[in-house]
């Protein structure tokens, strides 16, 4: 607690600091400060009281009743002094109640940087390594190199769910650093096919992990009214993972042999997540589901506050009740309700998302930026990293304001309207017109997907399961992903060179349209509602047993 007293006399106020330490060692410093008046006389007494707790830092002003002869005289003067002190309705609240939680979920989003740095790291020197180890011109072995992680993934995301429910989430995050570190290092060592493809296989693995873990920490741990924000770290970690990687890439235009330097680099951030779970909390979801009862309550209070303490526990030990009290689950009650129709709206949503053409557009994007003279590769997918980054920033912003099905509806929409603005431009002869048409399309699809289809459909996903099976659901879901991922990469560009860019971008705008539609009548709206209240409300046998 932090007291500051106001003195008439010498018009300002001192802070005398008295911080109460939680348990957790978490401490806050909170500096004195003095505020200076600029009047010569202050005719009433004031106090600002300034309190601290591990969910919200306040700050409040309010004024003391006065004495009637010390009223003053000047009113102009009295507003002035109110409007210094925010006296509106006894005070004014600036809440820090999602602090706490930033270290632990920027650790996380370390998993999504190193997801974007491998995206983007083959971007450049591909070309280098094939030349290397000496299958340069095979387009095929150039292809399987930079995908192959493809593969990896998707048995990393289908063993995901069961490493979640028997070891909780920080136990397996450093052991997914295994195969990340190893890869990255086996890859920039590789001096052979074989030890490329198995260091990327690896990494792969790694990734797959990753891909479902992180979004179900990040909403098991965040609060409630903060969810959605903390949710876009993830897209935001691997936009900055893809930047990044690109930025280092620069050099291997000129340096041969630069691959290895930037893959030799892929291994810090693995060691980073590793050391940095160590002093992360658990999921306190997770601690319930295990009978840790003592550390879930510690977590929750340190991360939201001691108030929310007893109210989040009977949550969680009213749904454990219903669901089972057992760690694991089987992936066969996927076929029951309400889990079968959270898994359809999952894997649905991420099968429409790829076949809405993120990854036909990104491939595109080189070709329509060298149109307007960007002819670099590098530079171009570096430009549209930075779009991607921009629209995450702005998702931030806006889904615990706007919610997630409206982003969701919007995101589509404004996908499917850049889709039939490059179409349009591609109709035309190329010009100048229809060039900066293109480049306009482009920019507006990416933007519109990184504010919604992005990091929309990893967030939602874990916050319509229940916590029985969210596990299971989310592996099935990114299983999804991967699969129909690779299926785009395998036959856009046979279908491009069959129909043309404009049919093919015009079939992206329609399921673009569809992913619209199927958002506004599936998506259940989450924001504003605990995990256990979204459980609660789909869940019709805990409904009836509480009405019975």
């Amino acid at each position: 607690m932090q007291s500051l007293k106001f003195h008439p006399m010498i018009h300002k106020l001192e802070a005398t600091p008295q911080l109460f330490t939680p348990k957790c060692h978490r401490i806050v410093p909170l500096h004195c400060s003095t505020i200076l008046l600029n009047k010569s006389r202050n005719p009433f007494s004031s106090s600002v009281c300034c309190s601290l707790s591990s969910k919200n830092f306040r700050i409040t002003a309010a004024k003391k009743k006065q004495d009637p002869e010390l009223e003053p005289q000047n009113d102009n003067y009295l507003e002035d002094e109110n409007e210094l002190l925010n006296e509106k309705g006894g005070g004014e609240d600036v809440e820090f109640g999602w602090l706490p939680v930033v270290p632990h979920v920027l650790i996380a989003s370390m998993s999504n940087f190193l997801f974007g740095y491998h995206i983007g790291v083959m971007n450049g020197p591909i070309v280098s390594i094939a030349k290397e180890l000496g299958f340069e011109g095979n387009s095929f072995l150039e292809g399987l190199v930079v995908s192959i992680f493809i593969g990896g993934a998707l048995i990393g995301s289908i063993s995901c769910g069961s490493l979640v429910d028997k070891l909780g989430c920080r136990r397996t995050f450093q052991l997914d650093t295994i195969p990340l570190i190893l890869g990255a290092i086996i890859s920039a060592q590789a001096h052979s096919l074989e030890e490329i493809l198995c260091g990327r296989f690896l990494v792969g693995l790694g990734i797959g992990v990753n891909a479902v873990l992180v979004p179900i920490y990040t909403s098991e741990v965040a609060p409630t009214k903060y969810r959605g924000f903390f949710g876009t770290f993830s897209q935001i970690g691997t936009c900055l993972g893809i930047i990044a990687s690109l930025s280092l890439a620069l050099p291997s235009e000129i340096d041969p042999h630069w691959w290895r330097t930037i893959l030799y680099m892929a291994s810090i951030p693995g060691i980073v997540l590793a050391l940095g779970m160590q002093f992360a909390v658990e999921s306190p979801r997770w601690l319930c589901k295990a009978g840790r009862i003592d550390d879930a309550k510690e977590v929750i209070s340190n991360l939201w506050g001691p108030s929310e303490v007893e109210k989040a526990i009977e949550e969680f030990q009213s749904v454990c009740r219903n669901d089972g009290a057992d760690l694991d689950s089987s992936w066969l009650e996927l076929l029951e309700e309400p889990h079968s129709r959270v898994a359809f709206i999952g894997g649905t949503l991420f099968m429409l998302q790829q076949f809405a053409g993120i990854n036909g557009v990104l491939y595109f994007s080189s070709l329509t930026f060298r149109d307007v003279g960007i002819t670099s590769s590098v530079l171009a997918s570096l430009f549209v990293g930075l779009t991607n980054l921009a629209g995450a920033l702005g998702a931030s912003y806006l889904m615990d304001k706007q919610g997630r099905q409206v982003l969701l509806i919007g995101s589509y929409l404004g996908m499917a309207l850049s889709m039939f603005v490059i179409v349009g431009a591609l109709s035309f002869p190329v010009t100048e017109i229809s060039s900066n048409l293109s480049i306009l399309g482009t920019i507006m699809y990416i933007s519109a997907f990184a504010i919604g289809a992005g990091p929309v459909t990893g967030l939602v996903i874990p916050e319509l399961s229940s916590s029985r099976t969210r596990g299971k659901i989310m592996s099935f879901s990114f299983s999804v992903h991967w699969v129909f991922n690779f299926l785009v990469g395998l036959f856009f560009l046979e279908l491009v060179e069959k129909f043309g860019v404009a049919p093919v971008y015009a079939c992206f705008g329609g399921v673009s349209l569809l992913a619209a539609a199927f958002a506004y009548y599936f998506i259940v709206e989450t924001k504003g509602r605990s995990l256990e209240e979204i459980e609660i409300s789909l869940n019709a046998s805990y409904q009836s047993r509480n009405k019975s």
